[in-house]
């Protein structure tokens, strides 16, 4: 029989906390948490906020940590031999794959974001992004920045600076991941957290100390601003939208359902504390989130921007890139805190993508016995690809925006599920509760694993349930209703004059040359289609009570797809890499079985 070790270990408790920590604290915390909890009701939104948190995240994170020590010092590290050890049925190493997809193809599209920041803060250093109060020159150096106006734009001649500055930033994740857990990533986060704190406090101190910078415009104060994003709107509590998007933003925010806490988790002796270690982390997510990204990223773009800063907040990428460049231009050493917050953003990347990469390391080193700098040199090529893909299809970022859908959401859901099946229904919360109290100081009410085991789960399949009733399938949105003359102005070819100048009225965007088309089946007095050049469907003209009623397609994103090429090559791109996946998850099982590696331990 092989010998069964555990090849590494976290140097100290305080190493491992942060370590956990920073691959939650991330560029959610910054930017996408303002935006939501700005859009879902404000101050009232903290209420689903935290109840998620005390239901949803932190039980799930104990059940994370709980297996992964199990698991780990019982000789296993990767997530398919971890779910085996949890379940001993031979299709359980399968559902490993998605712990092994899911960070992999995450970290592919994230290091290019996470390159962005560190672009940004060179910028800073050198005053290139100080570029007035004029806010549309802010989108043109973003789009320029991305490669937003077309594919391959990037690797164009002229725009190939900032490729640099991307080699270097996989360069330094890969130096990290190579030196190991202890003397890498622990060592790393020992360094990183601490400096996200000052740099972090630095900037909140700051936008705090602004009070009004226009004397003329009263309300755009800090006060203002801190009402802008915490004023409750308590009617919000009564809309789904609002508890989905508090559930969603605490299941990112803390990590849950990547396959890296397990991972992490695998690392522990049986002395070390799981209870406090994982309270403790999710708490210093929490502060980063809450006190730090809470209070500086839509106060301080409200104090400049006033209200149009909530046209920024349905976009992480508008708000952090767009936004607050603009707001660091008005602001007093705005060079300076510029560099700063987009540094710290940086850091607050680099904690997470390098998380990212170890469950790969993992199971590479772990199924195929590779040595350290062969797992890593295969998950540098097979991350690359990725990138490059990402990187190539830049194009109003559909192929970014692909990746992030279908496996940082999606993917994110089914994982967290299948983890929280086989903890309550095939590990126990019996012989959970042992295994969490193992080493522990602090006690954990039972009627925690009665939420992991009954409430969870049923919590979790309806989060995943609404996400895609409102997220996969398209639909037709009122917009206005026209008088009937406009009738008989309709037939097959372009719109007329008069119709278009009510949709101009009204702000709503057509294409150059809208087309009219009538509705296969429908007869002349019944029902219209507006297409662009494409024949994507953009709008609907149907009758009315009163006369004609437009409504504006709102596609989802299984219609998405089918219009592009880029976002069909994209889920075509996912597909062949979870089947390679699993097919290197397959090979790995019967290596292990050959071994006997599970020969010993009991069910």
């Amino acid at each position: 029989m092989a010998e069964i070790k555990v090849r590494e270990r976290w140097g100290s408790r305080i190493g491992v906390i942060l370590a956990v920590a920073g691959s939650a604290v991330g560029l959610g915390n910054f930017l996408r948490f303002p935006g939501n909890a700005a859009q879902n009701g404000g101050g009232a939104f903290m209420l689903p906020y935290f109840i998620s948190l005390l239901v949803l995240g932190i039980p799930m994170c104990w059940a994370e940590w709980t297996m992964g020590r199990y698991a780990g010092v019982r000789g296993f590290n990767s997530a398919p031999a971890i779910y085996t050890v949890i379940w001993r049925n031979r299709i359980s190493k399968y559902f490993g794959s998605l712990a092994v997809l899911i960070p992999l193809v995450i970290y592919m599209y994230y290091v290019l974001i996470e390159a962005w920041c560190l672009g940004y803060a060179i910028n800073y250093l050198t005053g290139s992004l100080m570029l007035g109060s004029d806010a549309s020159k802010y989108s043109a150096f973003f789009a320029n920045f991305v490669g937003i106006e077309s594919d391959g734009a990037l690797l164009a001649e002229g725009n190939r600076t900032w490729l640099l500055v991307l080699i270097g930033v996989f360069v330094c994740n890969f130096i990290l991941i190579y030196r190991g857990v202890n003397k890498g990533i622990e060592t790393f986060c020992k360094v990183a957290m601490p400096i996200m704190i000052v740099l972090g406090l630095i900037v909140l101190l700051r936008v705090l100390t602004l009070g009004t910078p226009d004397p003329t415009k009263p309300d755009q104060s800090v006060i203002g601003g801190l009402g802008f994003m915490w004023n409750p709107h308590p009617e919000k509590l009564w809309d789904f939208q609002t508890w989905l998007a508090a559930s969603g933003q605490i299941f990112f925010s803390l990590s849950v359902g990547f396959g890296i806490i397990v991972n992490y988790a695998s690392y522990l002796s049986e002395k070390d504390d799981l209870a406090l270690s994982g309270l403790t982390s999710c708490s210093m997510n929490e502060f980063f989130e809450v006190c730090l990204g809470g209070l500086i990223t839509l106060p301080a773009a409200f104090i400049f921007l006033g209200v149009a800063a909530s046209g920024f907040t349905g976009s992480t990428f508008a708000l952090g890139f767009q936004a607050l460049p603009n707001v660091f231009a008005m602001m007093p050493a705005g060079q300076f805190f510029g560099f700063l917050w987009f540094f710290m953003l940086f850091v607050a990347a680099i904690t997470s993508s390098v998380s990212m990469l170890q469950p790969v390391i993992a199971f590479l080193e772990e199924g195929f016995a590779l040595k350290r700098h062969a797992s890593a040199a295969v998950l540098g090529v097979l991350s690359a690809m990725g990138c490059l893909f990402v990187l190539y299809f830049s194009k109003n970022l559909v192929a970014l925006d692909m990746m992030d859908f279908w496996v940082g959401s999606v993917a994110l859901f089914m994982l967290a599920m299948i983890q929280s099946f086989l903890y309550a229904w095939m590990f126990g919360i019996k012989r959970g509760d042992e295994e969490l109290h193992r080493g522990a100081h602090i006690r954990i009410p039972w009627v925690v694993q009665l939420m992991l085991k009954f409430v969870v789960p049923v919590y979790l399949a309806a989060i995943f349930i609404g996400f895609c009733y409102q997220k996969l399938p398209s639909f037709d949105k009122p917009e206005f209703e026209t008088s009937a003359r406009h009738a008989a102005s309709l037939s097959d070819g372009l719109l007329s004059e008069s119709l278009a100048a009510e949709f101009a009225k009204r702000e709503l965007i057509l294409p150059e040359e809208p087309a009219v088309l009538r509705e296969r089946g429908g007869a002349a007095d019944e029902s219209w289609r507006i297409v662009d050049a494409s024949e994507n469907l953009l709008y609907r003209i149907v009758p009315g009570p009163d006369g004609l009623v437009i409504k504006s397609r709102q596609p989802g994103y299984v219609e998405s797809i089918s219009r592009s090429r880029v976002a069909t090559l994209t889920v075509l791109f996912i597909s062949v890499l979870f089947g390679f996946v699993l097919v290197l998850v397959h090979i790995a099982g019967r290596r292990w079985q050959a071994e006997g590696r599970f020969e010993n331990i009991p069910a």
